[in-house]
């Protein structure tokens, strides 16, 4: 089979749809070709086209395009919804324009959804604050006394510091190690007062009888005769 040879019309359409991106004002180019042209736009390029043709209303060619791209970026339930309601009403309205109008609405309520969370953080930061200023701005009572290490404060730190030296004095008291030391010293001491005592020298009554005996005789003198 023979190639077919492409007309000139063909070759302009394709040479346009490769440069698609450049495209800007189409002037009076024919709609049939628009249709093979356009089609191959992004949604970008494609508002750039229209925003830039002047004197020209494209939404002939481009209308089936803009409801494509609401569909696609909407969801077929909302797009079914749109449909439904310009049916009811008996409307019809520019896809463009409503691909707008819902993006718009979108914007807005996520600008709001935006601005509640804002409002929300800056409640918060103002409860901080608040909460802050009134720990910070909380003074003692003039009437106390403050002492030389700090008034009641100080007090409150020795306290604590002394009911922890007593609980631990307490432990180390009761403890395994300190009783065992104790029932140690304790045995020594009797030890010692037993060893003491079967070393202490017995006196006979009869050695304490002459030893008596001699000492009140040397206490007691001879009397004094007197020579005539």
């Amino acid at each position: 089979m023979k190639r077919k040879i492409p007309s000139l019309v063909d070759l302009c359409v394709q040479l346009a749809i490769d440069n698609v991106r450049y495209l800007g004002d189409v002037g009076e180019t024919d709609s049939h070709l628009l249709d093979r042209i356009l089609c191959h736009c992004t949604l970008d390029q494609l508002t750039h086209i229209e925003n830039s043709t002047v004197d020209r209303d494209l939404s002939p060619v481009t209308d089936k395009l803009w409801k494509k791209y609401y569909k696609d970026s909407f969801g077929e339930d909302n797009f079914n919804t749109v449909v439904q309601k310009m049916r009811q009403k008996k409307v019809t309205f520019k896809w463009k324009q409503l691909y707008e109008a819902k993006l718009n609405e979108r914007e807005e309520a996520t600008q709001k959804s935006l601005d509640r969370i804002k409002l929300r953080y800056q409640e918060e930061d103002a409860k901080k604050r608040v909460r802050q200023v009134q720990l910070c701005s909380k003074v003692p009572p003039s009437s106390k006394k403050r002492s030389f290490w700090g008034g009641a404060a100080a007090s409150n730190i020795y306290n604590t510091k002394s009911n922890i030296m007593k609980k631990a004095k307490m432990e180390f008291i009761n403890s395994r190690e300190v009783k065992n030391i104790a029932a140690m010293k304790t045995k020594v001491v009797h030890r010692t007062h037993s060893v003491a005592s079967k070393e202490k020298p017995v006196i006979t009554s009869g050695f304490a009888a002459s030893s008596s005996s001699s000492s009140s005789n040397k206490l007691i003198k001879p009397p004094f005769r007197r020579r005539f």
